[in-house]
């Protein structure tokens, strides 16, 4: 099957070459992230009971989740929340299928409480979900309705896009794992408890020298006093700068809760670990694109891509897609020091034509373009032939989306 792919040659410099870099990573507790996060697991159950029930993911898009701030009043030793967190589930679902009823609303509810006590270790009864689902517009659904359901031959929702480079630069890498590396390894190896799962780290890059200004929020039940405070972040410091220095010989500098007050003791605690419980709303599409990361430096979409249904909306499939195409790429090719994809939907088209597939390669020194562009074209199309089984396992939750 002939698809319109088209494979250039880029002259931009590569992202280590340039002088200034910057890369963001809002963690898990954030309140985008958390958003992002119970969007994405609503959907993944809304799948799981479909093809429980039916055979196959009937219509939904659940990526309008609202998170706003409830009211706390944290003190050393263990404060109190006054207001609990308010969480808003908005977004369409198939609520009637040949006449049987869904409990949408109820498997929404559910996800939402399963994900946050399993990622927000102290958020515990401190919020209040409530579920405000409507069914999807006529012209929609019935371009959803026309996927076959034993295939999935599904024709795109929307004329959107989607954007995907491939490898991580060295800040990329250092900014995501800094996060993951503060929550999987601190937090839940070195039994660091008193660190919270809001964590945000901005990276930027000066040339040679990095430096790193993490965000996070202290669990104040660990925390004792003021002494205590800058001791455990002190420690945090310490752990990151071996961590870092161990993935890059250039020079680094990392700051933590910079507005900190530590005279008039102003510093940053919580009662549950994110900000969540006074004062940061939070909501879906806000934050990291679907590999993680915000990158300034890099053609990015800014489609969100948690909740929305993996079956037909181009906005979430092509930009996990174009990130899954340009890492195989670099994996494949060596020749390549960077590869950007671009995927181009045209609503009520099939999802494995898209308008244009897009590949701007950057070339190592002294390769020739014309040796690959076969090749990369043939990486393209094979994903594309195979975009069904992808969106099998986006379903399944193979793939992050933030």
């Amino acid at each position: 099957m002939k698809r319109n792919i088209i494979v250039e040659h880029s002259m931009t410099k590569p992202i280590e070459k340039q002088k200034i870099e910057l890369v963001e990573r809002k963690g898990i507790g954030h309140p985008d992230s958390i958003a992002d996060g119970i969007a994405e697991s609503i959907s993944q159950s809304l799948c799981k009971y479909y093809k429980e029930e039916f055979g196959f993911v009937l219509h939904h898009n659940t990526d309008e989740t609202q998170i706003v701030a409830g009211k706390s009043s944290p003190c050393y030793g263990g404060g109190k929340i006054i207001k609990p967190i308010y969480i808003l589930l908005v977004g369409r679902a198939t609520k009637q299928y040949n006449g049987i009823e869904i409990p949408t609303d109820m498997i929404a509810i559910n996800s939402a409480r399963e994900y946050l006590n399993k990622n927000i270790e102290n958020l515990n009864s401190n919020v209040i979900i409530d579920c405000k689902f409507g069914g999807g517009s006529s012209d929609l659904t019935n371009i959803f309705m026309n996927t076959n359901p034993k295939t999935y031959i599904a024709l795109s929702n929307d004329t959107s896009f989607g954007v995907g480079h491939a490898p991580f630069s060295e800040l990329e890498n250092i900014v995501y794992n800094t996060e993951r590396y503060m929550i999987n390894t601190l937090k839940k190896k070195n039994k660091m408890k008193f660190i919270g799962e809001d964590i945000k780290v901005m990276g930027f890059r000066n040339d040679n020298n990095i430096n790193l200004t993490i965000c996070s929020g202290f669990i104040d039940k660990y925390i004792d006093d003021i002494d205590c405070y800058i001791n455990c972040k002190e420690e945090i410091i310490d752990h990151i700068y071996d961590y870092v220095n161990n993935q890059t010989s250039r020079n680094i500098n990392i700051q933590m809760n910079t507005a900190d007050n530590i005279k008039k003791e102003s510093i940053y605690l919580t009662v549950t670990g994110t900000s969540a419980e006074m004062g940061d709303d939070g909501s879906v599409g806000r934050g990291n694109r679907c590999n993680g990361l915000i990158t300034p430096n890099r053609p990015m979409s800014m489609e969100a891509t948690s909740g929305k249904n993996p079956i037909n909306h181009v906005g979430k499939i092509y930009n996990l897609l174009s990130t899954k195409i340009a890492n195989k790429i670099i994996k494949e090719i060596d020749l390549i020091d960077e590869v950007y994809i671009k995927l181009l939907s045209n609503i009520g088209k099939s999802i494995d034509q898209p308008l244009i597939a897009n590949a701007q390669v950057i070339l190592k020194e002294n390769y020739c373009f014309n040796n690959i562009n076969d090749e990369i074209s043939s990486i393209i199309n094979n994903e594309l032939e195979n975009i069904y089984d992808f969106t099998n396992q986006i379903c399944d939750g193979k793939y992050t989306t933030f």
